[in-house]
């Protein structure tokens, strides 16, 4: 939970690094996330006749930025310029790939105290 809280405290930093862990940590929460208020929504939409979607639009509309923001951070760490992120295959090879070791020209390494 605290690299969740890490990102969307830094929702609008474009700069800097993100290693792997403050990444897929923020993408698993979101996918929980996602999955419960799916089935809030289905059980929700059981009983009624409305359609109850709002809650993943306005949830999904609160994440974007964030979500924009540690992705080129992610970019960032393994040496990438933050454009990468609009390729979705590419995007997901770089980041599985460690960063890059000591600074790299977008910032310090955020692993140096681990290594």
């Amino acid at each position: 939970m605290e690299w969740y809280i890490k990102v969307l405290k830094n929702y609008a930093v474009f700069e800097g690094r993100a290693r792997r862990k403050e990444y897929w940590m923020f993408v698993l929460f979101n996918f929980l996330a996602a999955l419960c208020l799916g089935f809030i929504e289905g059980f929700l939409g059981a009983f009624s006749n409305t359609d109850q979607s709002i809650l993943s639009f306005i949830y999904n509309l609160a994440v974007l930025i964030p979500s924009i923001a540690v992705g080129i951070r992610r970019m960032h760490d393994v040496d990438r310029s933050g454009w990468w992120i609009l390729c979705p295959i590419v995007n997901l090879v770089f980041a599985v790939t460690d960063g890059t070791a000591g600074s790299n020209k977008f910032g310090p390494d955020p692993k140096a105290n681990e290594r």
